[in-house]
């Protein structure tokens, strides 16, 4: 296990939601937790639902803010320079009018810099919120968008910077492959994606695996609900990706997640399957 003040940081991700990303996730988490230091990050912003699992006891909650523009009329002259600077069309020039629509703004002040008549100043606008604390052994954080909000990249990217120094860190991300997974495994020292032996399963894992190798991070698969169909294992060998382990395909583990329970405490061979993923991990991060 890490030693010497090594942090271990591993991303659970996955090509589209419904895998197991999370259920693998918390219970990596509480297996890594009997033996080390973990902090699990809850990074899955739009849908955050590890703490149905780990219950956690809330110590803190933070706001978090994204710097917006605001015009000063009385010295704007509507020049268009702002609105000509900005990439997402959050800043609109007219005849009578600077328009500006917070909900398209990056914030990243470009357009306080480019004005020449110094008439944009910024003042924050509340996009979502960040809750510490613990459940049990694993140090708990968890960042939640507000309702109808897509600075989804802005909230994960907080939640990141929270990471301690504990001896694993397990980020649970959000499925696909866009900007807010990117933002998630940035950094990371491995990534598991999780995936169904299924033809949509095995397109969606082969899109992740792509987009980890792009951000030149190894990675390693999960089989959840593992059957027959040899289709996952036959792109791991072509692809070179090593298979972490497999889950097997069983009514109890369902029945357990669907009570908000977690069957690493419920069924022994579900807890072997972690375990055996935890070593896999472990090893290949050790190799």
């Amino acid at each position: 296990m890490p030693s010497g003040g090594t942090t271990i940081r591993i991303a659970v991700a996955s090509g589209k939601g419904g895998t197991g990303k999370t259920t693998v996730a918390v219970n990596l988490a509480l297996v890594l937790a009997r033996e080390c230091s973990v902090h699990l990050l809850d990074c899955d912003v739009e849908a955050p639902n590890a703490a149905l699992f780990l219950r956690p006891r809330v110590r803190t909650t933070q706001q978090v803010t994204t710097p917006v523009p605001v015009i000063d009329e009385a010295c704007c002259d509507r020049c268009g320079e702002c609105s000509a600077f900005c990439r997402f069309n959050a800043i609109a020039a007219t005849p009578r009018k600077i328009l500006v629509f917070p909900e398209l703004c990056h914030g990243c002040g470009g357009c306080t810099q480019v004005c020449p008549k110094g008439a944009i100043s910024e003042r924050p606008r509340p996009v979502g919120h960040i809750e510490d604390g613990d459940a049990g052994p694993i140090r708990f954080t968890q960042g939640a968008l507000n309702p109808g909000e897509v600075a989804t990249v802005h909230v994960i990217r907080e939640v990141r910077r929270r990471q301690s120094t504990a001896d694993f860190v397990v980020i649970d991300s959000p499925p696909g492959t866009s900007c807010p997974m990117v933002a998630a495994v940035d950094g990371a020292d491995r990534v598991l994606l999780v995936a169904e032996p299924t033809p949509f399963g095995l397109h969606d894992l082969a899109l992740a695996a792509e987009t980890a190798n792009r951000l030149g991070l190894p990675a390693q698969v999960v089989i959840n609900r593992a059957s027959a169909d040899d289709c996952i294992d036959r792109f791991c060998g072509s692809a070179g990706i090593p298979i972490a382990g497999r889950i097997a395909d069983d009514r109890i583990v369902a029945e357990t997640y669907s009570r908000g329970e977690l069957p690493l405490f419920a069924l022994r061979s579900f807890r072997r399957e972690i375990e055996a993923i935890a070593r896999s991990v472990y090893g290949e991060l050790s190799a």
